[in-house]
This record gives structure tokens, sequence and C-alpha cells, in this order.
């Protein structure tokens, strides 16, 4: 394969041609590859957008600096999932926030034994985003909730089950798959079909327990159908009161623990996310996200990082500290148009067709 690689030593994205597409390798390890203006390989995929770093940057800058930042990672989210190349991304590690949006759009997502999928933005005072209103809210029934306020992790194959992930295969076949797919012709290179046939040639445990049905879903529908946070947490706690398992009381302590402000935007974001198109759920996120940054109505966007990331006390003083302290007024403000000069608004267009395909790699 040839090797074209675009920074130089501390590459943060190596670009490797082969032999009818590209393959793309996020290399950041000793950041868990968090995203940053340059973007992460190591033992997670891609842990989210760079915190500290976007942190120390806006406070000592203008709010609108974190803006802008989102703006650029939605853009490329956008652009990856309108790629008209089918997309095949190996997801063999952590993979939480930005990591999604890189990938949960690819036309074929490829789990393994050591993937963690996990949405925690609530708990560190902001929302799910990257898209996540678009690909949570069409995960079945009510699942999108469940992954969205209570951070939950999921195993590779748990994402199988529920539909964020595609195919199960053993991390150790994985440089096989690829050596597979590098070798496909240039009459079948964007072929669905045949790398899809490629692939299941490597897919691991085809039996039932691969099945996309969840035991929980219908106790997680029930609870996270209802109207409003408020709501969802009553119907979880009656729930634990006659069902001594683990996830419910997981979920309890989650949901508790996260910004109330920050839970009701991502409900919000999520019911709205089923009735729109990509773009239109980008847009939406990158608004309400940056309202948080502009601190239009608390601290929480920096409340979070400050006690989960920097002075690591894990005692967030969240403004509101209660849910019922959440007005109705407080989420339509943060849905609102900002009118400020130096804000623009994220604005997203249509793309034209290709061909061949690419693959995305730790």
């Amino acid at each position: 394969m040839a090797r074209s690689f675009s920074i130089e030593e501390e590459n943060l994205v190596a670009s490797i041609d082969i032999s009818n597409g590209k393959k793309v390798i996020i290399n950041r390890p000793n950041k868990l590859n968090c995203l940053n203006y340059q973007v992460g390989n190591g033992r997670a995929f891609c842990s989210g957008g760079d915190i500290t770093s976007l942190m120390m940057l806006t406070s000592a800058g203008h709010w609108s600096f974190g803006a802008n930042f989102f703006r650029k990672q939605y853009t490329l989210n956008y652009l990856l999932g309108t790629y008209k190349k089918p997309l095949i991304v190996l997801l063999d590690g952590i993979l939480m926030g930005g990591g999604a949006g890189l990938s949960m759009n690819a036309t074929f997502r490829i789990v393994t034994e050591n993937t963690i999928f996990a949405m925690p933005e609530a708990s560190i005072g902001s929302v799910p985003d990257v898209g996540s209103s678009n690909f949570l809210s069409r995960l079945p029934g009510h699942f999108g909730e469940y992954v969205a306020l209570t951070g939950v992790r999921l195993n590779g194959i748990e994402m199988v089950k529920c539909g964020l992930a595609t195919h199960f295969i053993l991390s150790k076949n994985l440089s096989s798959l690829e050596n597979a797919l590098s070798m496909m012709t240039s009459s079948n290179a964007g072929s669905l079909t045949k790398i899809s046939e490629i692939i299941k040639n490597f897919e691991h445990g085809k039996s039932n327990k691969l099945e996309k049905t969840n035991s929980r879903l219908e106790m997680i529908n029930e609870c996270f159908s209802r109207e409003d946070v408020e709501n969802i947490l009553s119907s979880l706690e009656n729930l634990a009161a006659c069902k001594h398992e683990k996830w419910i009381n997981d979920a309890i302590k989650s949901i508790k623990y996260a910004s109330p402000l920050c839970l009701k935007l991502a409900l919000k974001l999520i019911r709205e996310g089923r009735h729109k198109k990509l773009e239109q759920c980008l847009a939406c996120e990158h608004l309400v996200v940056s309202h948080l940054l502009r601190r239009t109505v608390n601290d929480d966007f920096y409340e979070g990082p400050r006690a989960m990331i920097i002075d690591k006390d894990k005692k967030p003083q969240w403004s509101p500290s209660k849910l019922h302290l959440v007005n109705e007024e407080m989420v339509r403000t943060c849905f609102s148009t900002i009118d400020d000069e130096d804000w623009q608004p994220l604005k997203l267009f249509a793309r034209e067709n290709s061909n061949q395909f690419m693959m995305s790699r730790i």
C-alpha cells in the first residue's frame, strides 16, 4: 500500500492510499484520540472532543471560538454522513462523543470485543451532539433516549443488537479483513454487495446472540417514552422497586448525577431529531451547544469539565441543581437564534456523488 501522510511525525490523522480507495487512521493515542483542530492510534478509536484544550482556549478568548470549532467538527460529521462512497469504520476501542460523529453514519460499522460506546455529554455539562440526535433517535423504540440521558456504556455485541453497529469481528481478524478489502478490483471497489460479502467472511458469532433484539428494550421503552425527564426518572425509580437489575439503578444514578438543564436539552434534541434530516439535526445541535458555550442560561458547560477533568473532584455544582428547577423558558432559550455578530449558524449544503470506498481505522 502506498502511504501519503499529510502531517509530520506528530501526525494526528494519517491518510493511506490502498488499491481502490483510501484508509484513514486516527493517530493520537496518548490522548485517547480525542479531537482537536488536527485530530487521533491506541486503545481508543476516538474518545471525543479535546475538552481541556477547548476550555482553555475558549476561556482565554471569546466563546465563539468554541462555536467555530464545533461548526468545523459538525461539517466534517456531515461530510462523512453524506459520503457517497461506501464508508467502512473499524471500531476496535473506546468510542465516545466526537468519535461517534466520525463513524455512526458509515455504511459499515464494524465492532470488536474491545469496543466501548457511550455518549456521556450530559454528565459533563453538554449535550449528545455530532449528529446523535439523528442516529440515536433512529434506534429501536426509545433506546436512543436511554443512551443519551444515561451515558450508558455499550459493548460491541450490544451495539450490533441495537443497530449502532453492523458487524462484530474479533480484533485479531481486523488486519486480515483490511487486507481482503484492499485487494478488491477496480470493477467492484464500490460494490456494497461485494464489500458485504468480504466482511461476512470474517464475521464472528453468527448465532442468535447477535440477533437485533434486547431483553431490556420493553422496560426501557416503558420508562424512556415518558413525557419529560422527571417522569422518566420517576418511572425508573418505580421499576427499581420491583425489578432488582443493575442497569436500572445505574440509569437512575447517572440521571441524578448529570446536568439537569443538559438532560432536558438532550431529550428535546432526540425527540425532535426523529423528524429531521442529518443536516437539520447538526444545525440544531450547534445552536444548543453555542448557547452552552455562551453561558446563555448557566455555566454548566464549564462546570462539568472543571469537576471531571480539571480539578477532578467529581462534584459538579450544576445550576439549576434539580430537574424541577429547569423551566420550559430555559429550554426554549437554548433553541432560539443567537443575536451576536461573532456567531454564525451552521449551514450545510448538498454534496456530489462519487465512487470507490473509504475505510477508517484506529
